[in-house]
């Protein structure tokens, strides 16, 4: 059973994490990806505990965003010179 149903609405969007967030009593924050959401995936996870809540969401908010997915930026290289 979940700790709690949190409407989507209610949770955070964190550009570091790259999902929606939502306190846990633990202090660290419940997550949710935007490709398990994309995916049907309804559980937000706490990685500190074992806490979980239920996201409330319309699946069909997510079916056609496929474009949209942040893409995880380039690795910066810096050249290196060894003597």
């Amino acid at each position: 059973m979940s700790y709690e149903e949190v409407a989507l609405e209610d949770m955070n969007w964190d550009e570091d994490l790259a999902a929606y967030t939502y306190e846990c009593p633990c202090g660290d924050l419940f997550q949710i990806t935007l490709a398990e959401l994309r995916a049907g995936e309804d559980i937000g996870r706490c990685p500190s505990c074992s806490l979980y809540i239920t996201v409330l969401y319309d699946p069909e908010d997510f079916a056609d965003d496929e474009d949209e997915i942040p893409a995880p930026a380039a690795p910066t290289v810096h050249p290196m010179v060894v003597a």
